[in-house]
C-alpha cells in the first residue's frame, strides 16, 4: 500500500501565457478541485479523474483573452508529466488499458499503453465546432500534449455520435477508466512489462 500512496506528483508550470499548478494521485478516489479558467475543460478533467478514481487539483490562469489554447495544451502537459514522474519507470502495472464507453447515442473506444512511447492516434469528427465557448479541437491539443508529457501511446476513435458535448464526455470518461485499467498494480509485474526489461 505505501507504494501506491507514493504513486503521486505535483508540477509547476509558468509561463508568459499560463501559470499552472497541478498535484495527481494515481491511486485516489475521485477527488476533484479543478479551477483552470476555461470551464468546460474543468467539467472534462472532473470526468477524467471520477471515472479513473484519481485525484486532481488544478489551479491554473492563462492568456484566455486571447483564447483557451495555451491553456488547454498546457494542461496535458502538466498532467501528462505528473503521470510520468508517478509511473517512475512504468514498472509494475498492466500496461494496456481499453474502455468502449457509451454515452446516449454516443460510442467512444479509448485504447492506451503506458509505453513511454508517445504517440495519439484521433479518430474522431465533430459536428460542431463549439461546444459553448470551447473550441472542440482543443480536446485533440489536450491529449496530443498529454501523450507527448506523459509516454502515452493513445487510440481515441469515435464508432458513433451526434452530439459534440456528448462525444467529449464519452472521450474523456473513456480516457480515465482506460488510464486506470493501465496503471493497476499487477502483482505478477517484476518491473515493465516488456520483453526488453525496460521501456
Amino acid at each position: 500500500m505505501a507504494a501506491q500512496r507514493a504513486r503521486q506528483s505535483e508540477v509547476k508550470r509558468k509561463t508568459k501565457e499560463t501559470d499552472i499548478a497541478l498535484s495527481f494521485a494515481l491511486d485516489g478516489t475521485g477527488q476533484v478541485q479543478c479551477t483552470s479558467g476555461v470551464p468546460f475543460m474543468d467539467h472534462m478533467l472532473t470526468l477524467f479523474a471520477v471515472h479513473g478514481f484519481f485525484d486532481l487539483a488544478i489551479r491554473a490562469s492563462g492568456d484566455t483573452e486571447v483564447d483557451a489554447h495555451h491553456t488547454v495544451e498546457d494542461l496535458g502537459i502538466c498532467l501528462g508529466q505528473a503521470l510520468k514522474n508517478a509511473l517512475r519507470d512504468f514498472g509494475g502495472i498492466r500496461r494496456y488499458g481499453f474502455c468502449a464507453l457509451p454515452m446516449d447515442e454516443t460510442l467512444v473506444r479509448v485504447t492506451l499503453d503506458c509505453s513511454n512511447r508517445p504517440y495519439l492516434h484521433y479518430g474522431v469528427a465533430f459536428l460542431e465546432q463549439k461546444v459553448g465557448d470551447f473550441d472542440t479541437q482543443l480536446a485533440k491539443e489536450f491529449l496530443r500534449a498529454l501523450a507527448q508529457h506523459g509516454g502515452l501511446t493513445i487510440h481515441v476513435e469515435m464508432a458513433h455520435g451526434e452530439n459534440t458535448h456528448h462525444i467529449l464526455e464519452a472521450i474523456f470518461k473513456a480516457l480515465g477508466r482506460a488510464l486506470d485499467e493501465a496503471t493497476t498494480i499487477d502483482p505478477r509485474a517484476q518491473g515493465p512489462v516488456s520483453s526488453k526489461g525496460s521501456l
